[in-house]
């Protein structure tokens, strides 16, 4: 052998021998050679008049507004329909890609040459900052939350809630909190985990999801307030996939276990043979070890090596999820909205008691 990757290849073939998920190894003595990044701007280009026009502006979400396309910046005045012109100084030519002017400049400062027209007269200089591949990546995918979002809202006509979890760490416990926190008081909540990436295991998700009504206070002014102040006793649904792991196997299990609602989509990842820290070996590469397995209470192990499976299927259909639709996400709001029928009855309000003599 004669690289650090003919290590890690022999490895990957022992331990995936083992039949566990979570068994994953890598690093080592390896060669680093120079990164370079290409500098992003948060939108799309079209080759059109013999110039690259800026087609798309990628927004993000009005509620979160850290990642954000550098083109949208305050003061810019940038629109689409604008022409991107030139780097630097140094005009994109159209028979090359045009990021290729961008290359080794993610994240530095750069002169961009706009116009309204495909001609370098006229054009005005505008200075940005651009993106990384993580800094596109989350603006992009923020994009595609919020869309998903708008769409449940419109065809529900403002009814059903819409939260989007994107594993069940750190990130995923404030995606959860904070977009629960704007919609907990629609009439219910459809929840997204699908291409959930994992992380710990999410008892506090359900807990969030899963708070009855008590009772309800009725108030001299004003509407009467139910207790717990911040929840939802309407319908929910979970969409789930193949590629929701780990934690993202969980929390459909948990979902399911607490009977808040069906999974749709497809049968998840399957791996919950968990991994604690384990030390480094002496060239910095890593060998992961699964230490603990699930099982239920009744004494039979659970979700690795099958997964959950879902209540309703739909196929993830790669050729319609490309062109902007959405069978999975679709079936949901129609799933949700017929679960609305037959919701909870409205609290029956009590006129004020007759306390006298008491």
């Amino acid at each position: 052998m004669h690289h650090a990757g003919d290590v890690n290849y022999v490895l990957g073939e022992l331990i995936g021998e083992l039949n566990s998920s979570h068994t994953y190894r890598g690093g080592g003595d390896l060669e680093k050679p120079e990164k370079r990044g290409v500098g992003l701007l948060g939108c799309d280009l079209v080759l059109e008049h013999g110039a690259y026009r800026i087609n798309l502006i990628v927004k993000g979400a009005p509620w979160d507004l850290e990642p954000r396309s550098p083109l949208a910046e305050p003061g810019l005045g940038i629109k689409e329909g604008d022409y991107l012109l030139a780097v630097n100084g140094a005009p994109l030519d159209p028979a090359r890609d045009p990021w290729a002017a961008l290359d080794g400049l993610d994240g530095k400062t750069v002169v961009l040459s706009i116009n309204a027209r495909p001609e370098a007269a006229g054009a005005r200089q505008v200075l940005v900052k651009t993106l990384n591949d993580e800094g596109e990546q989350n603006l992009r995918h923020l994009a595609w939350v919020e869309s998903n979002r708008e769409k449940v809202e419109k065809a529900t006509g403002g009814r059903i809630g819409y939260i989007y979890v994107p594993d069940t760490g750190t990130d995923g416990q404030n995606d959860l909190y904070r977009q629960f926190m704007g919609q907990f008081k629609k009439e219910g909540l459809l929840i997204d985990e699908r291409f959930n990436s994992g992380g710990q295991i999410p008892d506090r998700f359900i807990e969030l999801l899963n708070r009855p009504i008590t009772n309800y206070w009725r108030v001299r002014d004003g509407m009467d307030w139910p207790w717990p102040p911040f929840a939802n006793a309407g319908p929910k649904v979970m969409l789930i996939n193949g590629w929701s792991g780990s934690g993202g196997d969980c929390f459909p299990l948990y979902f399911r276990t607490a009977k808040l609602g069906p999974l749709v989509g497809r049968r998840t990842w399957g791996g919950l043979i968990g991994i604690p820290g384990s030390p480094a070996f002496v060239d910095g590469g890593i060998v992961t070890v699964p230490t603990f397995g699930m099982y239920s209470p009744d004494g039979k192990w659970l979700v690795e090596g099958h997964g959950v499976e879902p209540d309703i299927p739909v196929d993830d259909d790669p050729a319609m999820m490309m062109s902007g639709a959405d069978p999975q996400l679709d079936r949901g709001i129609e799933e949700i909205l017929r679960l609305l029928k037959s919701g909870p009855p409205a609290p029956v309000r009590p006129h004020y008691e007759d306390r006298s003599g008491k």
